[in-house]
């Protein structure tokens, strides 16, 4: 294979190029609980717990229990650094990635000897299988359900192979050959093609690819109306790396592998079983969600048996990530950022500069929206972007709307428009009785029996901070002299 194709290795040996993007580290450490809490304090920023920063991308050589395995941590956990990954301005990532989905290039299909991820085969019915010695999955609190896959992007196609797809989802390893995987209901075209299995109760064949181009793992992550049934995400990596994404077929089932992954599991989700996610520890909790609470553990959670494991020979990496770190805001912020810049250039084209769905809202539950205004015929049209975003993504739960001159990505600034453009009693407006992502602890009838009916509702809320068009001239920023060469005085 040529070194030129891109994979994980190919991308950790360019970040090792960039100063401070790049950690790795040869001291023993326990992955039950231990890594992820030493990187809380490293890298993880997001919503975690303070205290947390924002640092390098984490290669853990040493972890206990695995002597061949390492573990990498914190890749995206930063837009900064997801914008060298991806060779980009970080500013602009949302249209970058708006242009793939518009302009996608399809997988290629190469042989098993072709496949680095399949250099090495273990099968369930070999004697001592168990993906649990195999797989390096840390927990990452102490009251985990348990060893969780969180950055296993799962490939599967629907029982007459017409269409196929890949998501992200929460996989606990229950045992020596099942995995709890929770599908989250509606949207998730895995989730569908698996609906369609069980009506004919025929278990579903797929692949578990950890250990990816952050090309394949954040354009993964686009849901619909962006990309409809049959469109696969993994087009969109294509269109990123100018590159096709290479798929190999399984060993032990009939779906197809991320030929350049570093372990692809192989396993069938069982039709119509479930299990208790937590059943290992009945903790009642699954593990860290990305609002910055622990997840409840799901008293149903998907039966997945595994079938194989295949993985490259030397040193295979263990990608992992914390879910309020600020590696899901990349994941799933940026290209939400980009499927509501999609919509407001068709319906409302030119009066949405820029999109940016920060930390706070752990990438999906807010956004923020830069506004241009032509005229006075534009007044008004900033809230109606502002209801476009909420209408089409139901996990949205707050926009701040703001003009040109404010910097979207430095919350000080956002937060100084609240401060000087904005008045509570006519700028707020407030949408009750939607739906939003059910991880929000607030979308509890108990919290608001008026508006949240049943849990996951929610209300929505707009807040305006952009200046009225005839009133511009009295929000001039205190204009500076504008010095080209003050970078002399740093000398």
């Amino acid at each position: 294979m040529s070194d030129e194709l891109y994979d994980l290795r190919k991308v950790i040996d360019e970040l090792k190029e960039l100063p401070g993007q790049f950690h790795e580290t040869d001291i023993p450490v326990d992955p039950n609980a231990e890594l992820s809490g030493v990187y809380r304090y490293i890298g993880a920023g997001g919503t975690v717990e303070r205290p947390t920063t924002e640092g390098p991308a984490m290669m853990f050589n040493n972890v206990k229990g695995f002597p061949d395995t390492r573990v990498l941590i914190g890749t995206m956990a930063s837009r900064k650094r997801v914008g060298k990954i991806l060779h980009h301005d970080y500013k602009t990532l949302g249209r970058l990635l708006k242009d793939s989905v518009e302009n996608p290039i399809k997988p290629v299909k190469v042989s098993h000897q072709e496949a680095p991820a399949q250099e090495v085969v273990h099968l369930s019915t070999d004697k001592d299988f168990d993906i649990r010695k195999l797989i390096a999955a840390p927990t990452n609190t102490e009251y985990d359900a348990g060893p969780y896959i969180t950055m296993g992007l799962v490939f599967g196609s629907d029982p007459d192979k017409t269409m196929s797809d890949v998501t992200i989802h929460r996989m606990v390893l229950e045992d020596k050959d099942t995995i709890g995987m929770y599908i989250m209901p509606g949207g998730r075209h895995i989730g569908h093609f698996q609906k369609q299995f069980e009506k004919i109760n025929k278990p579903m064949p797929i692949t578990i690819n950890i250990g990816l181009d952050p090309a394949i793992t954040i354009g993964a992550t686009f849901e619909p109306p962006t990309t409809p049934l049959g469109y696969n995400e993994l087009w969109i990596a294509g269109a990123l790396r100018n590159q096709a994404v290479q798929l190999v077929d399984g060993v032990s089932v009939n779906e197809m592998g991320i030929a350049r992954s570093e372990y692809i599991i192989e396993a069938e989700i069982m039709p119509n079983q479930t299990m208790q996610e937590d059943i290992n520890t009945n903790t009642g909790k699954a593990m860290p969600e990305f609002p910055g609470y622990d997840g409840d553990a799901n008293p149903a959670v998907n039966v997945v048996k595994v079938k194989a494991v295949t993985h490259r020979k030397n040193n295979p990496i263990m990608q992992t990530t914390i879910g309020p770190s600020e590696e899901h805001v990349s994941m799933a912020g940026i290209p939400t950022e980009a499927s509501i810049l999609e919509l407001v250039d068709k319906a409302i084209p030119g009066k949405v500069v820029n999109v940016y769905n920060p930390p706070a809202g752990g990438g999906k539950l807010m956004t923020i929206m830069q506004i241009h205004k032509d005229n006075e015929a534009d007044e008004g049209l900033q809230r109606q972007a502002a209801i476009l975003a909420l209408s089409a993504f139901k996990e949205l739960k707050t926009v701040i709307l703001v003009d040109e001159d404010v910097d979207i990505f430095d919350m000080n600034d956002v937060i100084w428009t609240l401060n000087t453009r904005f008045q509570g009693d006519k700028d707020i407006m407030v949408l009750p009785g939607m739906r939003n992502h059910p991880l929000d602890p607030s979308e509890l009838p108990e919290y608001d029996p008026k508006s949240i009916r049943f849990r996951g509702m929610s209300s929505k809320t707009i807040l305006d901070g952009t200046v009225p068009f005839d009133m511009k001239d009295h929000f001039v920023r205190a204009q500076f002299k504008k010095v080209k060469d003050w970078q002399k005085y740093l000398k």
